[in-house]
């Protein structure tokens, strides 16, 4: 059960990352491109609210 859980959610993680880019590839081309302006210390921040977010996410919903 819980390999299916996994399995399920990483899934899920590749659908919701391959919207953006299906959609508007253009957007999405220029969003990567402001991402790569930005410095080391800032893309820790995005890494690190979002994981947080994730596992608050997680919290609530398990």
């Amino acid at each position: 059960m819980d390999g299916e859980i996994f399995w399920a959610a990483l899934a899920l993680m590749l659908v919701l990352e391959g919207l953006f880019p299906f959609l508007s590839p253009g957007g999405w081309r220029q969003t990567f491109l402001r991402l790569m302006q930005l410095r080391d210390g800032q893309l820790r921040f995005f890494g690190l609210t979002s994981i947080l977010i994730g596992l608050v996410l997680l919290w609530i919903v398990l």
